[in-house]
């Protein structure tokens, strides 16, 4: 397996991303197009997932958002939900270009916020295989009072500062990504410092702070109410004990989704990531992929 250095435009802007193809697989390939959650980018993790995912026998392109790790974009650690959207609609419109690719065994992975991301894209592609949504975020609103009202308070002002100050400063009011349960951050619970520290480590230009304005858009947003489209067979890989992506309004998804297969790891959000509970994830992520994509 190799893995190389590419890039492909979205908007007027490039994307930088990681290749992997195979050794000694049989062309054309299935290709799994990744990308990761709120802040964070293709450094912190998700080549772990890639390398099985090549092991397997297909090709993998993960991407950073605009804006985010080694991506373009200015100002950096800016946050928005229609745009990281259109850095997937562009990845996938890339992957159908690379030699060797099968455009029509084109699968999405997406764990956290980009959970929701694949959800929200997918149905606008007939041509997608596939779809792996890791502990996914399907409801702001559900989002929002897992957190709590203290830690909501917080995070609202941060917002509307950013909204009214950012445009005169010329530049984002920051908010933090991470922090202990009642802390103004974008997520917080007794997991998350430790768990997002882990992620971080991995990471040479991870940044802790993002435009604290999303905050209002992530609020509003809802993912999971486009599970109903997805035509697709889809992977729902669960924590159990979830209270970043709250589980309850993903399992409603699940039930709307014509092809769904719902798995469950007894872990808060960011135990999947790390140790068995990968082990046991990324196996099932593997099979599940294997079965439709077939390398």
């Amino acid at each position: 397996m190799e893995r190389v250095e590419v890039s492909f435009p979205s908007g007027s802007e490039q994307c930088a991303a990681w290749l992997y193809r195979p050794d000694g697989a049989p062309k054309p390939r299935p290709l799994v197009v990744m990308g990761h959650g709120l802040g964070a980018n293709r450094e912190m993790g998700l080549d772990r997932y890639a390398r099985r995912f090549a092991a397997a026998g297909m090709a993998v392109l993960i991407f950073d958002y605009r804006h985010f790790g080694a991506s373009e974009g200015t100002p950096r650690q800016l946050l928005n939900i229609a745009r990281q959207r259109a850095d997937w609609h562009a990845a996938i419109a890339y992957a159908r270009t690379l030699r060797g690719i099968d455009a029509t065994r084109i699968a999405l992975w997406g764990t956290s916020f980009g959970g929701g991301h694949v959800l929200a894209v997918a149905p606008d592609d007939a041509y997608i295989a596939a779809v792996v949504a890791q502990a996914p975020f399907t409801s702001g609103k559900a989002s929002a009072r897992a957190k709590g009202p203290i830690s909501l308070i917080k995070v609202i002002c941060y917002a509307a500062t950013d909204l009214l100050l950012g445009p005169i400063l010329r530049r984002p009011i920051g908010i933090r990504l991470a922090g202990p349960k009642h802390a103004a951050a974008l997520m917080s619970g007794p997991d998350v410092p430790d768990g997002f520290r882990r992620l971080a480590e991995e990471s040479e230009t991870y940044q802790p702070k993002v435009a604290a304005r999303v905050s209002l858009s992530i609020l509003l947003d809802a993912p999971g109410r486009r599970a109903k489209a997805l035509k697709m067979p889809v992977l729902y890989a669960l924590c159990d004990n979830d209270t970043i992506t709250p589980l309850k309004p993903t399992l409603r998804a699940a039930e709307r989704t014509k092809h769904a297969i719902v798995k469950h790891y007894p872990v808060r959000h960011l135990g999947i990531y790390f140790d068995e509970t990968f082990e046991k994830a990324v196996h099932d992520q593997t099979e599940f992929l294997v079965s439709i994509l077939r390398p």
